[in-house]
């Protein structure tokens, strides 16, 4: 059987035996020194000035969403676009903060909303930011993206949790727009059993996402930082300040367990990275020869970190003959993410206006994805050509 993902971490039993090691033998096991350490290095790794690190990459969503409505750029009611191939954990904090979602369609061939859909709905309705999901490693064109969310002073924001280590307009996707997420979910480019990281180059933003992360108090900022919010609200001593919370937050700290794993990960993630692509141009070749298929567009990418292999299938019929197909060679599939997140219960229960998406809705009829990651052997390889080929 070829699963969607096969180890869950990169150099699988060094990476556990150092594990144990440290387990046993670090002081503390809740958020210290090496969550602090992994925040630097991964700030450096992606070029930001920032790095925050949470429990997952559904917690830096929901953070980074929170620290906007803190800071005053979001307000309740503020309407908040986003690409409707995406994942739930980019939308429900969207409406769990009051705000407003406005679905918008993608373009099938890219998977992802491009700089025309966005404009589209920028004719009917006015956004004050905009949240996109880059979907499974592709994306839309950022650079023209982030163009036009400077012109109309959109907040642009990238869930970037399918696609680290993308490269495109000279930048790694994730850099375009004002913050953005990650996520080290098991089977994602690099694996801390749970965690994910906001970055940003706003270090108000970042100040900010720290008192989100921890229940509303300063405990993780810098001394000069709490100095200047104990000042602000008149706390009077060290002792006062052990519980003094300055505005809203939730508990989604990580352990020093998530720290360990991102530092000692984040050695591999660019060789990862590399083999990921590898593997896509080699299956993506043959897919294109198959006319069931419709091929992606990705000239747009100059580095494409594949999360898994998407498969666009022609018709809804064609796709049910495929799964069955790729199913029965022991290939574990899964649908196009949540698909048109319009169709999800979640979404209709607490939304009422629905928007024509017949991109979306294409992608979620005739789409589907399996594993990609870098222990996917030749003979893996050849298995899933031949499932293409079919």
């Amino acid at each position: 059987m070829i699963p969607l993902m096969k180890s869950t971490f990169a150099n699988e039993k060094e990476t556990r035996q150092a594990l144990v090691e440290f387990i046993t033998s670090a002081p503390r096991l809740s958020m210290d020194r090496e969550c602090f350490q992994f925040e630097r290095e991964f700030a450096d790794w992606h070029q930001r000035r920032d790095s925050i690190l949470f429990n997952s990459g559904g917690s830096a969503n929901l953070a980074i969403l929170m620290a906007l409505k803190n800071l005053g750029r979001l307000k309740a009611g503020d309407r908040v676009g986003f690409t409707a191939l995406t994942w739930s954990t980019n939308v429900m904090p969207i409406i769990q903060h009051g705000l407003a979602p406005v679905p918008l369609d993608v373009s099938p061939v890219t998977m992802n909303a491009m700089v025309e859909h966005v404009a589209k709905r920028l004719d009917e309705v006015d956004l004050q930011a905009l949240f996109i999901t880059n979907v499974l490693g592709f994306t839309g064109d950022l650079p023209a993206l982030a163009d036009l969310c400077r012109k109309r002073r959109i907040l642009l924001l990238e869930d970037n949790c399918e696609a680290l280590g993308t490269r495109l307009g000279g930048r790694l996707s994730g850099n375009f727009g004002l913050a953005a997420s990650s996520s080290f979910f098991v089977a994602h480019h690099m694996s801390t059993i749970e965690g994910g990281m906001a970055i940003t180059d706003d270090l108000d933003l970042g100040e900010m996402l720290r008192i989100v992360r921890a229940n509303g108090w300063d405990r993780n900022l810098t001394s000069e930082q709490q100095a200047k919010w104990r000042a602000r609200f008149d706390i009077p001593n060290e002792f006062e300040a052990k519980y003094a919370f300055y505005d809203l937050g939730f508990n989604l700290r990580p352990t020093e367990i998530t720290g360990f794993l991102g530092r000692r990960q984040l050695k591999y993630l660019t060789e990862g990275v590399r083999l990921r692509e590898e593997n896509y141009h080699f299956l993506a070749d043959v897919l294109c020869r198959n006319p069931i298929y419709l091929p992606l567009d990705r000239r747009h990418i100059e580095r494409l970190s594949s999360f898994a292999f998407p498969v666009l299938c022609r018709t809804p019929q064609l796709r049910e003959a495929a799964i069955k197909r790729f199913t029965e060679a022991g290939v574990e599939v899964r649908p196009m993410i949540a698909g048109n997140i319009q169709r999800q219960p979640f979404f209709r229960k607490y939304v009422s206006r629905v928007y024509d998406l017949p991109g979306a809705d294409l992608i979620h009829d005739c789409g589907f994805y399996f594993g990609n990651y870098p222990e996917l052997t030749r003979a893996d390889l050849d298995l899933l050509a031949a499932c293409l080929r079919a």
